[in-house]
């Protein structure tokens, strides 16, 4: 049986989704600093993405394109360099409830800027996803006045993913995603190894295990799985595409418990579950 283009997209998503769940896995295991961890994660899925978009042949982007591709890179740069310093300034807790706002961020800006008002159905369905991601993180976060800072900063991590998957679906309605993840691929990696370096982080791997780690992260959290968003966002609305991805928090969270036997609360069962219904919902609300 042959999938509708929603319903590829959509699988795209969701495997992306699951592969960019391990991320955090990956990081835990990396010697090297957290930004140059993200560095590598972009510079070696590069060559992949060239090959593949050398491989098939593509119209030349025009100016606008060639700044859209760019501003993908550059979202996300803003993303992995601004949640990791905010990480060091408040809980592990307190940092995934605010970089996961971003599917508010992406409604808000469909609304405001583009005049493209979610459903009152959409809306219910956003509340009960972001409630579900929110108690994935367990119950442990600590709003107060010393860790204002790194909340902000978190915060602002969800805003510009938020402005990367607003690029990415706009690049996408006319680009094929190998060109869109190299170009803005390279951007970003350019931008976060500048970051890293002035951070004063560990850049380079000292063992073969080190580059193991990073390699793989390359691979199965780059090129699987935002590649697979960049494709699934072609062929679903941004808003419904940034709400799938609060799968990567339920991923991660199922991850560290299989493997780390990292405790896995009542609460983080139920927002598993919340967050499930959540996307369930919002998939019926875009189909109304």
């Amino acid at each position: 049986m042959r999938l509708a283009p929603g319903q590829r997209g959509l699988a795209a998503l969701i495997l992306g989704a699951v592969a960019i769940g391990f991320a955090p896995i990956f990081v835990r295991l990396s010697e090297v600093g957290p930004v140059a961890t993200g560095f590598h994660r972009l510079f070696w899925s590069l060559p992949v993405f060239a090959l593949l978009a050398w491989m098939r042949p593509i119209p030349r982007p025009d100016s606008g394109q060639w700044r859209v591709m760019a501003a993908s890179g550059a979202f996300f740069a803003g993303d992995m360099i601004v949640w990791h310093l905010g990480i060091l300034l408040t809980s592990v807790a307190n940092a995934s409830l605010f970089t996961n706002m971003a599917p508010i961020f992406v409604a808000l800006a469909l609304w405001l800027i583009w005049g493209r008002r979610p459903s009152g159905r959409f809306v219910v369905a956003l509340a009960v996803t972001v409630a579900g991601a929110a108690a994935l993180v367990g119950g442990a976060v600590d709003l107060s006045a010393q860790r204002l800072a790194g909340d902000g900063l978190s915060l602002l991590s969800g805003l510009f993913y938020a402005g990367y998957i607003l690029a990415v679906g706009r690049a996408r309605e006319a680009l094929p995603t190998p060109l869109l993840m190299a170009v803005g691929g390279a951007v970003a990696a350019a931008l976060i190894l500048v970051a890293a370096l002035v951070l004063g982080e560990q850049v380079w791997p000292r063992t073969a295990s080190g580059w193991a780690v990073v390699l793989g992260l390359a691979v199965v959290s780059q090129c699987a799985g935002q590649g697979l968003i960049a494709w699934g966002l072609a062929h679903v609305s941004a808003s419904f595409g940034a709400l799938v991805l609060l799968l990567q928090p339920l991923v991660a969270v199922l991850v560290a418990w299989l493997l780390f036997a990292e405790s896995l609360e009542a609460i983080q069962v139920v927002g598993a579950g919340v967050v499930l219904v959540g996307i369930h919902l919002a998939r019926r609300a875009n189909r109304a």
